[in-house]
């Protein structure tokens, strides 16, 4: 990677933006818009990849097949969603040694029982604190670099109250997490007493969903709340699928995709932002001149 490591990013007084991506063309165009680190979310990929929601679905090999591919796009730090670590603390460590090994600068681990489902969803069930202390301490042991962090996550707040999540988010910090994730805050007054508890001992991360449990609050005001890193993890999936419905919904009625041109790339427009011309340009350089 070039640029700052996620680390120094964390420990900037800026907040750190991280949009959601969910392959490697997704991630190139963040990194050319002028983000300095992405989001790669579980439930990203199982929409994505498997047309499902994310109710856990998705493997620990799909998501390190998509982190391999997108780290071979892009140089920017990769934040990757781990959930639950795919089962006890020895399935966590093994999760962290292939997903560093793929390319991840962060791993966010959390406390739901295995399988776990969207932190927005209802019904959720978590694991005992010293279980989820002890997934944390045995992935430090496994990550081959101290600059591969652990965000901590709890998602107390919907299954034992917002002052469990207080304590596991402490609990968390003092086995080692390096930053801090309480999912699904409910109110503005609860962001700010995490952070006002919290927010001096490791960066915390907040995560911002259109529609979901927690207000959506403007970057600077999470800054001066306390956080350090704020995701948008499905946002360009929601995105694209609404204009993929109204595509198809183009091409099926029309025939073509004359009505539709205005809103997508023409073939030399999409080649040009993938770069063609210039990888193609290189791969002239090892022709045999002979």
């Amino acid at each position: 990677m070039s640029g700052p490591s996620l680390r120094e990013l964390l420990a900037a007084p800026e907040i750190l933006l991280a949009p959601g991506v969910f392959d490697a063309l997704t991630a190139s165009i963040a990194e050319k818009a002028g983000f300095k680190a992405v989001y790669l979310s579980g439930a990203a990929v199982a929409y994505t990849r498997l047309g499902m929601p994310d109710i856990g679905l998705s493997t620990m090999t799909e998501m390190a097949d998509t982190l391999a591919l997108i780290r071979d796009r892009i140089s920017l730090p990769i934040v990757i969603d781990a959930d639950t670590g795919f089962g006890n603390a020895l399935n966590a460590q093994r999760t962290m040694r292939i997903y560093e090994r793929a390319g991840a600068s962060a791993l966010q681990v959390e406390d739901q029982t295995y399988p776990k489902r969207c932190g927005h969803l209802s019904d959720k069930s978590l694991i005992p604190t010293s279980e989820m202390c002890g997934k944390i301490r045995a992935m430090a042991d496994a990550r081959a670099s101290e600059e591969t962090l652990i965000i901590g996550r709890t998602d107390a707040i919907a299954v034992e109250g917002f002052d469990a999540a207080l304590e596991r988010g402490a609990a968390y910090i003092e086995a080692g997490a390096d930053a801090l994730f309480i999912e699904a805050p409910r109110s503005l007054d609860q962001l700010r007493k995490v952070g006002e508890i919290l927010g001096s001992r490791v960066p915390l991360m907040a995560n911002m969903v259109e529609g979901g449990a927690t207000p959506m609050v403007p970057p600077e005001q999470l800054q001066d709340l306390g956080y350090s890193l704020v995701i948008f993890p499905g946002g360009i999936v929601r995105a694209l699928a609404r204009t993929a419905e109204e595509y198809y919904a183009s091409l099926l009625g029309t025939g073509s995709n004359v009505a539709f041109r205005e809103r997508m790339f023409d073939f030399d427009g999409l080649n040009q932002r993938i770069g063609t011309p210039t990888m193609i340009e290189n791969g002239r350089r090892y022709e045999d001149k002979a």
